[in-house]
């Protein structure tokens, strides 16, 4: 046997923990952290425009503080509001979405209601209403144009007048909205021009797709809706982006070339409003093209570079032009093997790569136009933590704003002059400073208590593997509490292992999840570890698995399986295994590929059939069906359901439009008609995550199976 050699690297929880007797509820154990025992935040955080004082969300109210005194006063309350509207109440404050120092609006129900603020006192505006199934709200940067999403067309409503930007009869051309399911980084599909004279905006044409039935049960009869699912291999929808001019009332769409299938993303505006910028992937996804068009003809003026890769090219963020230029712009890219920011001139081409090395960027935060500095996220120090950073675009010197370790979020002002800087760890619930840009200097404004302080807490350790190409992998163990390592004690795993996910941070709390401490305090060992396969590690850690989803990652997570057999206190006769979505498909596949290693599996969600998902993202990984037979063929799941010999309990929401129902309706299907039996649960009412009150009952049906099958 192949001697594995394994690194362990003991977490001090704080030895005050091991002194607490509490245990968790389930329903702590499952929403606790954002309820109960959630640590102590500043809500809905932001700047001021001049970035001297900041905005935070409190019951009822919204306080202003000053940074320099430290002041707070009450920017808006309940209170006022309701003292201007008469006998129509509000029962709670609403979001207040604040425009400048003098100016807000909310959104109830249909209506948008302005507040304008007057020596300190915010009366009401002029309400405005939107009408029935509106959505994607924006307001212009003319602070008064509100562009917004009814059903499948876009409109937009100037001074109380609402005015039709599209008009599609058919239900299947949707305009403004969200395409190609939210791939590609895509968040919304209404772009307007930085002078809002013109609004840019996605129009998807699915009629070519093919219908997929979603079942409402609580109605009698149930009622179907359909949607459109494009599958791995099928047809696609039609993309086109369209340029309405709001003073003539007309539209233009960008005359672009290619396949029709072909996604459109990383939609941007040059900053004079003249030009339309586009991230045009082939439906293969090996090949890139920023293009430029003309923002009133709609016509091609040039490709400005092109990205190709042998197995895909993932385009996930916009241009972003430097402050008070029209020409220079930072574009985020893959192609040096991590997402490092590149400085690009449209006239010129590449100015320089401003971040290099074997790290990753995460987050763009923005800019010191007088530093010339550019503001972000990476995991330079460790793909376990973010930390941030700046880099001067004209010197290239890069240096780290925080001091402490764990995974650092944070908002810069508009001026750059000041960062507000949140960060947590293993063994801290939350800090939040402000960093001054100009000498770094920071101030504490929140530190949370420990709000687990009086549960019994597990011991935890982080571990270190090998992959089988020499590659580290991160995971974490949780031991029981009251660890005897005499004992031997059931083991469960929980995985994912999938692309744009991450299990391992040093975050809070240090095991990830209430629910393996819960299984710790009784009597469980869980072990959890990322693969090759999952996000922030760099392109060649992530393109490992192309075209063989399933094969790399359970060869790393059998690593995972081999360190825990060697550890005397695993009782390797009793080892479950749970994962949800792509982690439903690790686990059906472990199950059903390696039958002798895990007596008990729960798998939420799964693909069991990667024919059966969406192009976007399955097309990325494995190519078509058509191109990769082989390796969807390896990959599906209902072939080898004779293999199962352990107990399976598989669920599925009767509503998942991610990973529709027939993954697992189709599972079962093949273990009647091959004589298998397996446990199975569908929860009504629930898309691909049950959420809410009724994941308390979803954990506990997990947790009930493994106590079923793995205790003695």
């Amino acid at each position: 046997m192949k001697f594995i050699k394994y690194s362990l690297v003991a977490l001090t929880v704080g030895s005050f923990a091991f002194a607490q007797n509490q245990k968790f509820t389930m329903a702590e154990a499952v929403n606790g952290m954002r309820s109960n025992l959630a640590p102590k935040n500043i809500a809905q955080f932001s700047w001021s425009d001049d970035g001297q004082s900041y905005i935070q969300s409190v019951k009822n109210a919204y306080l202003t503080t000053d940074v320099k005194s430290k002041k707070q006063d009450t920017l808006i309350s309940l209170t006022q509001l309701n003292q201007n509207l008469g006998t129509a109440k509000l029962k709670s404050l609403p979001k207040i979405n604040f425009v400048g120092s003098d100016k807000a609006y909310y959104v109830s129900g249909n209506k948008l209601t302005w507040l304008t603020k007057s020596n300190k006192t915010w009366t009401i505006g002029e309400s405005i209403t939107l009408g029935e199934n509106n959505d994607n709200l924006q307001l212009l940067q003319d602070k008064k144009s509100l562009v917004y999403t009814k059903d499948n067309n876009l409109f937009i409503n100037q001074n109380g007048k609402e005015t039709a930007i599209t008009n599609d009869q058919n239900k299947d051309i949707l305009n403004g909205q969200a395409v190609h399911r939210n791939e590609f980084g895509i968040k919304g599909g209404i772009f307007a021009a930085p002078n809002s004279e013109m609004i840019a905006f996605y129009r998807m044409d699915q009629s070519m797709v093919k219908d997929y039935p979603i079942i409402d049960w609580s109605v009698t009869p149930a009622v179907n809706t359909n949607i459109k699912y494009p599958m791995a291999g099928q047809k696609s929808h039609e993309v086109t982006l369209g340029v309405y001019d709001v003073k003539s009332n007309k539209t233009n769409f960008l005359k672009i070339d290619g396949d029709k299938e072909q996604y459109l993303t990383a939609i941007s505006w040059s900053p004079d409003s003249k030009y339309v910028f586009v991230a045009v992937l082939n439906r293969g996804q090996n090949h890139m093209k920023l293009n430029q068009y003309d923002a009133k003809s709609g016509n091609f003026i040039k490709t400005l570079f092109e990205e190709t890769n042998d197995k895909y090219v993932e385009p996930q963020n916009p241009m972003l032009f430097l402050p008070n230029s029209n020409t220079d712009f930072i574009w985020q890219s893959q192609r040096s093997g991590y997402n490092h920011l590149f400085h690009y001139n449209l006239e010129k081409g590449l100015v320089s790569q401003l971040t290099k090395g074997d790290w990753l960027v995460t987050e763009i935060l923005g800019f010191n136009e007088k530093q010339k500095d550019i503001y972000f996220i990476s995991t330079k120090e460790t793909a376990l933590e973010r930390h941030i950073y700046r880099v001067n675009w004209s010197t290239q010197k890069m240096e780290r704003l925080d001091k402490a370790e764990g995974m650092h979020q944070a908002v810069l002002s508009k001026d750059g002059s000041k960062i507000y800087d949140v960060y947590a760890n293993a063994t801290t619930p939350r800090v939040a400073n402000i960093i001054h840009t100009n000498n770094l200097k920071s101030e504490n404004i929140l530190t949370s208590e420990n709000p687990l302080k009086n549960y019994k807490r597990p011991e935890i350790k982080n571990v270190t593997l090998k992959a089988d190409d020499g590659t580290d992998l991160y995971g974490k163990i949780i031991l029981p509490t009251d660890f005897d390592p005499n004992k031997k004690y059931p083991t469960i795993v929980y995985l994912y292992n999938g692309p744009h996910l991450q299990l391992i941070t040093n975050s809070f709390p240090a095991s990830g999840n209430l629910w393996y401490e819960y299984m710790a305090q009784n009597g469980y060992i869980i072990f959890t570890m990322d693969g090759r396969g999952s996000s922030n590690r760099g392109v060649k850690f992530e393109q490992a698995v192309f075209r063989n989803l399933g094969d790399t990652e359970m060869n790393d997570q059998l690593k995972g399986v081999s360190y825990l057999k060697s550890l005397p206190y695993v009782d390797a006769q009793n080892m479950g295994i749970h994962g949800w979505s792509f982690g439903g498909f690790m686990t059906t596949s472990f199950m059903l590929k390696h039958p002798e290693v895990f007596k008990a599996g729960v798998a939420g969600g799964p693909v069991i059939d990667w024919n059966m998902y969406e192009i976007m993202y399955t097309e990325r990984y494995m190519d078509t069906p058509q191109e990769n037979p082989e390796g969807y063929a390896k990959a599906n799941l209902l072939d080898k359901v004779q293999n199962l010999k352990g107990n399976l309990l598989m669920i599925h929401g009767a509503q998942d439009d991610v990973v529709v129902w027939q993954h697992s309706i189709d599972f079962l299907k093949s273990a009647v008609d091959k004589g298998v039996q397996l446990d199975y649960f569908v929860y009504p009412g629930h898309q691909h995550n049950v959420i809410g009150k009724d994941r308390v009952h979803l954990m506990q049906k997990v947790t009930d199976y493994f106590d079923q099958h793995l205790k003695k």
